[in-house]
């Protein structure tokens, strides 16, 4: 997280609270990117047996916050949660029974299957999907969302994959890098509340940039 001083709270009570079957339990680790707005002091005051908070000494993107967990994590299967709350925690199960009962290495929570369409600004919105088209014309995928925040994954795989991304590019690696060493990957539609950036939203026309500059990366290393 990133100065989410207004949700930051909200989200972790969203998170312990989400049923995700009673075989199960979480580990919540929290990353924040030096925030300014008093989103560290809440987090200082906030104590929680399964919750891990790490701070780092400034802010080096939403990737490298990612990357600092993955190591961290010890549970059978992984997903990431933004700060805000775009995505709800609710979702977790319906994820998770989809891999345990298809035996699923990957399930994408996707916001568009259904032909529904999810974002405030129609330009975003298509460069995704954009995005989303390239990745499956030059990986051999089948993904409707790359750029969805929920990817679960089995955490042994995802510890694999030797990712690089320090941006909001890393949804794309990750995509890239798990379409060309497994097929068991599927996704389940979830529901999804954009926010503006008058709100708070953080992504922008340089994020879609290094995405592309990502896709096209991990193509070619890929194939010499």
């Amino acid at each position: 997280m990133y100065n989410e001083r207004l949700t930051i709270l909200e989200i972790l009570q969203r998170v312990q609270k989400a049923d995700i079957g009673p075989d199960w339990e979480k580990q919540i680790i929290v990353v924040d990117n030096c925030s300014t707005d008093g989103t560290r002091d809440l987090l200082l005051d906030y104590d929680a047996d399964n919750v891990q908070i790490i701070m780092q000494t400034e802010n080096r993107g939403k990737g490298h916050s990612v990357r600092t967990a993955i190591p961290l994590c010890i549970g059978d299967y992984t997903i990431t949660q933004d700060a805000d709350l775009e995505y709800n925690p609710r979702e977790y199960v319906k994820l998770l029974e989809h891999a345990l009962v298809n035996k699923l290495d990957v399930v994408y929570g996707s916001r568009v299957l259904g032909g529904k369409y999810y974002h405030n600004y129609r330009l975003n919105y298509w460069v995704v999907r954009g995005l989303t088209y390239l990745t499956n014309m030059l990986f051999g995928a089948s993904f409707t969302d790359v750029a969805t925040n929920y990817k679960l994954v089995r955490t042994e795989l995802l510890k694999s994959l030797k990712l690089q991304s320090s941006g909001f590019d890393l949804d794309f690696e990750i995509s890239n890098k798990l379409a060309l060493i497994t097929d068991k990957i599927d996704e389940v539609s979830i529901a999804y509340e954009p926010r503006t950036y008058a709100e708070g939203k953080k992504i922008g026309l340089i994020d879609g940039l290094l995405a592309l500059w990502v896709i096209v990366r991990d193509r070619l290393k890929s194939t010499f």
